[in-house]
């Protein structure tokens, strides 16, 4: 199996490091040039739990030619359409798509370049980080659940979590795997973007109670929208998940933080509370924290934008 990694920041050098291991041939496409020049000349460099050094290929979007078996877009959600449309050659009438991005909405955008039996929508709860062009650091373990949107497509879908499993990656076939999705939407809104705007890590802004107050109003926004959608999700058991992960990952900075504070670059915040304010407009459900963070979070985008 042919199998291109859509994306090739910190997760997805980790997905393509672990399918590496397989009988699978795997190739990195991403547009950062130093990034792939690193790779290609010296390596993927891994640290962490592991320590060493792999050889994969590396390359732009537009520099791939051969159809694949199977894409996993890993890309940053506002560069979706952008990679879609770069690497629409290599898609053909029988290659399987897999979703792993943050956020919400993304089926939708798919569905213009892939058609609805190749699309599988998924999330990971693994992790990564990118320490520098070339230099990928892996730390503990995760899971990724995944779905055929076609149910139609089922064994084919269940096929792609074999394959991720060959690579470790602990994949179950999800018979509605949408919840998750909302699920893992719901932590980033409420820790990522009030990281980045109060510049902490995670531990020290669940430290006060106008911390914790704050989230809990925005896990409120994320179910209310969330059961319009047809998706149930249970608030008190979302809360007190979120408070569990707040200490588990007590002294990380989340990434939308990385994006903004530290490397002032645009973030996902319209696919996470700005998408639900969007949801929320549709169905008449207000949502004035969701809308407040998404404007705040533009606000302090635009300070380095009119640098």
């Amino acid at each position: 199996m042919l199998i291109y990694i859509a994306g090739s920041g910190a997760m997805g050098c980790r997905f393509g490091y672990q399918l590496s291991k397989t009988n699978h041939e795997v190739i990195l496409l991403d547009n950062w040039a130093d990034h792939i020049k690193a790779v290609n000349e010296q390596g993927l460099r891994v640290t962490g739990d592991i320590e060493e050094t792999v050889q994969i290929p590396m390359m732009l979007p537009s520099q791939a030619t051969r159809q694949a078996d199977l894409i996993i877009l890993f890309t940053k959600a506002m560069q979706l359409t952008t990679m879609l449309s770069d690497i629409q050659s290599l898609i053909g009438s029988d290659t399987k798509v897999l979703c792993l991005l943050n956020g919400l909405g993304h089926q939708e955008v798919i569905s213009q370049y892939v058609p609805l039996k190749n699309i599988l929508m998924g999330v990971t709860v693994w992790t990564a980080g990118l320490p520098e062009p070339g230099h990928v650091n892996l730390k503990g373990v995760g899971t990724v659940n995944l779905q055929s949107i076609d149910p139609a497509e089922k064994e084919a879908g269940q096929a792609v979590a074999q394959v991720l499993n060959e690579a470790g990656l602990n994949a179950t076939y999800d018979e509605d795997v949408v919840p998750s999705i909302w699920r893992k939407a719901c932590v980033n809104g409420s820790m990522n973007s009030t990281c980045a705007l109060v510049d902490c890590t995670i531990g020290q802004f669940f430290a006060s109670q106008e911390g914790k107050d704050l989230v809990k109003a925005i896990i409120h926004e994320f179910v209310i929208v969330a059961k319009a959608e047809g998706v149930v999700l249970n608030e008190d058991e979302m809360v007190q998940y979120v408070m569990d992960t707040s200490i588990k990952a007590a002294h990380h900075y989340p990434s939308m933080h990385q994006d903004l504070v530290q490397n002032k670059r645009l973030t996902e915040i319209d696919y996470l509370n700005g998408a639900v304010n969007q949801m929320g407009q549709k169905h008449g459900i207000d949502t004035p924290v969701c809308r407040t963070i998404t404007q705040l979070i533009h606000a302090k985008e635009s300070l380095f934008q009119n640098k």
